[in-house]
């Protein structure tokens, strides 16, 4: 194999990052996860994920976790509401018979269980051998060492490896060591928040959510509310603004009154249960600015280093972020211990090429979702869009 008497550095623990090192642990490769946390207890996970039957599930039956992921989804989080900008409902998932999305012969194309961030993360965590993840250490550079690299950590450790796969997001340190390519600003601008126990801090949002998602269109923004298993929601606001906006705002995201200011004035057709939100949520609210790589990107491989998940595609969010990242995990481990290569450079160029045009197609798929969210008539795009999903 490949991989035999090497060792393989992942550089980041999300849900690709895991999911690779649980796959090559699987076929007895040698590997370590270097994550930045100080601890798998120290960071609130976010949002609930929808995991899907082409990319995240099969990734998650290939490592061998199904078992476990029935155990930890929420049947029934994965059902929407399509609201107005006055919370009248316009179409309504709940109101369908649910579908087993675990039959025998897995092919259910149209399943989209969902799962906590935290959970999935446990989950993951706890099928690998222990001392897998070697915790408080963020990437700060690496330098190549023969045919392998020296890796260092802003903690002032080092640690050796001969593949270094980056799975380390957005804002990856390791895609500069591969491509010169850089993401460009999408258009849209994220703000994030998170309303804690909110059964009771924000009753009417909550019987509104009836533990599952609600999608509302109004003014060219989105907002999108999620349920969490702890009693929390997550909330993102979506917006067409310039890319420095959230600086050059004048908004403080820490003063809950400059928010209510900022909503109220800005969209005044929508109504008061929305303040809820505002009102209740933990501080500060985090803008997120939304970028994406150009569809056409591509860049030589290299013989011992290579990316996954949004280190290699960042996209505005479309469902498939982490369902991609799982599925690129699969691949890098199927091309590199398959057994179809003659030496690793093969076995990444084959993964990127592959890898490259999926990413592709979803991109392109992500930017025309994030025009029509924010355009007139989105609420019926989005009606047909899970009318044709059910």
């Amino acid at each position: 194999m490949l991989l035999d008497n090497k060792q393989v550095a992942i550089i980041g623990g999300g849900p690709g990052g895991l999911t690779l090192a649980r796959l090559l642990q699987l076929k007895g490769i040698d590997v370590k996860v270097y994550e930045r946390d100080f601890n798998k207890d120290v960071r609130v996970q976010g949002a609930t994920l929808d995991l899907h039957y082409e990319s995240g599930l099969k990734a998650l039956e290939a490592a061998g976790l199904m078992d476990a992921f029935k155990e930890n989804y929420r049947p029934g989080a994965d059902k929407g509401r399509i609201v107005d900008e006055q919370a009248n409902i316009i179409y309504d998932e709940h109101t369908k018979a649910s579908a087993e999305p675990f039959n025998d012969d897995f092919n259910n194309k149209w399943a989209r269980p969902e799962i906590d961030r935290g959970p999935l993360r446990n989950m993951l965590l706890n099928s690998l051998r222990p001392d897998t993840v070697v915790w408080d250490s963020q990437f700060k550079t690496m330098s190549q060492v023969g045919d392998g690299w020296k890796l260092e950590f802003k903690n002032g450790t080092t640690a050796t490896a001969d593949i270094v796969i980056g799975a380390d997001g957005a804002y990856s340190k390791i895609r500069p060591f591969i491509t010169s390519l850089k993401p460009y600003y999408a258009g849209t601008t994220i703000v994030q928040g998170n309303v804690e126990h909110a059964e009771t801090a924000v009753p009417a949002i909550h019987q509104l959510l009836k533990g599952g998602k609600i999608y509302a269109h109004g003014s060219g923004i989105f907002l999108h509310v999620s349920s969490k298993g702890d009693g929390s929601l997550d909330f993102y606001i979506s917006c067409k603004k310039d890319e420095n906006w959230a600086q050059n705002s004048g908004i403080d995201f820490s003063d809950r009154m400059q928010l209510l200011v900022w909503f109220k004035n800005e969209f005044p057709e929508w109504g008061n249960i929305w303040l809820e939100l505002f009102e209740n949520a933990s501080l500060p609210l985090i803008p997120r600015p939304q970028y994406c790589m150009h569809l056409d990107q591509t860049w030589e491989a290299q013989p011992n280093i290579t990316m996954l998940g949004d280190a290699a595609h960042i996209m505005p969010p479309s469902g498939e972020g982490v369902n991609l990242a799982m599925l690129d995990a699969l691949e890098i481990s199927e091309c590199l211990t398959s057994g179809n290569f003659n030496d690793i450079q093969t076995a990444i160029a084959a993964y990127e090429k592959q890898m490259r045009l999926g990413a592709a197609a979803e991109a392109k798929v992500s930017l025309e979702m994030a025009e029509w969210m924010h355009a007139e008539g989105a609420s019926a795009k989005m009606v047909q869009m899970l009318t044709q999903a059910g």
